[in-house]
């Protein structure tokens, strides 16, 4: 194994590296795989669509659980792209510690040339966020810490605003995400320019729209925008490409700006309400996802104080 280590690199040699070297995806998740294969599935998936984008990954290198589906995803489909250039686009930062934990006798691990080692867990942290983009796929306490550590560091203004991405399988980050539009909406955070998905397929569809939107040269204002219209449009081009066949992003971003430049004003108000249309319909369906999951959690409750009841008169 020919690893690639800058144990004395600092982060702005870092950063001018990765700006050579085209867009990447940052993705943060968990180290244990959850109790539902779904969310193996989907990581993998995600792995899968950051190679059809031509994307590189980055993460914290993991052979297990979450992160090792997606570097599983990223490996299989790179060897099905069959490509002449040698190494897998991925770069792993860890720190020498949880490289040893990781690369004992494992074979994923093995094949993974671009090991980055970072001093500690802070430098680890900087130099995954020079990624283009991060998403932030289901896991747990770690995960947390890493989009706590990112919202702060975007906020006072240490990191360049930059599209987060929830990876919302199976409604995973339901409570989480309305407990930061809480503290926004109460006055004790920034807004912060998520993008929710909430399967592969749609995620396929955000990666695209950023990848022909995204300027890594644009300013915090310009860029926080750029993330909000994405999040706001993203339900108009995912109802459009499931309902009309041979439609493709790229189309949809021509119909659109043909409608801004050449459009009549009543053109251009139709296209704005079908999109609002799409968003509000989206939002709706997400609320009464939350409801039905909000039911579940009281149900069980109920079942475990009615446990709790039994056993405690049981004992009298």
């Amino acid at each position: 194994m020919s690893d690639t280590r800058f144990e004395k690199e600092d982060v702005e040699s870092f950063v001018a590296q990765n700006t050579e070297e085209g867009m990447r995806v940052f993705v943060a998740g968990g180290h244990r795989g959850g109790n539902d294969p779904l969310y193996i599935a989907e990581a993998y998936n995600l792995g899968r669509e950051i190679i059809n984008m031509d994307f590189k990954l980055d993460f914290g290198l993991s052979n297990s659980g979450i992160m090792g589906a997606v570097a599983r995803g990223v490996m299989d489909g790179w060897s099905k792209k069959q490509r002449s250039l040698k190494g897998l686009p991925i770069q792993a930062i860890t720190t020498p510690e949880y490289y040893s934990l990781y690369s004992q006798d494992d074979v994923m691990v093995k094949q993974i040339e671009n090991v980055i080692l970072a001093k500690t867990l802070e430098e680890r942290k900087q130099k995954l966020l020079n990624a283009d983009f991060v998403v932030f796929a289901p896991g747990g306490v770690g995960t947390l810490d890493e989009l706590a550590y990112d919202c702060v560091a975007m906020q006072d203004g240490l990191l360049p605003i930059k599209p987060f991405i929830f990876y919302n399988v199976n409604g995973f980050f339901h409570h989480l995400l309305e407990f930061l539009k809480e503290i926004a909406a109460k006055g004790f955070a920034e807004p912060v320019p998520f993008i929710v998905v909430d399967n592969s397929n749609d995620l396929s569809v955000v990666f695209r729209l950023l990848k022909l939107r995204y300027n890594k040269n644009r300013s915090t204002s310009e860029a926080y925008a750029n993330a909000r219209q994405a999040a706001y449009e993203l339900p108009y081009f995912i109802k459009r490409l499931e309902t009309e066949k041979g439609l493709t992003v790229e189309g949809i971003i021509a119909e659109m700006k043909e409608i801004s430049t050449s459009g009549t004003s009543n053109d251009r108000k139709n296209l704005t309400e079908e999109i609002d249309q799409a968003y509000l319909e989206k939002e709706i369906e997400r609320m009464y996802d939350r409801l039905a999951k909000t039911g579940k959690d009281t149900s069980i409750v109920s079942d475990k104080l009615s446990m709790l009841k039994k056993r405690r008169q049981s004992r009298i």
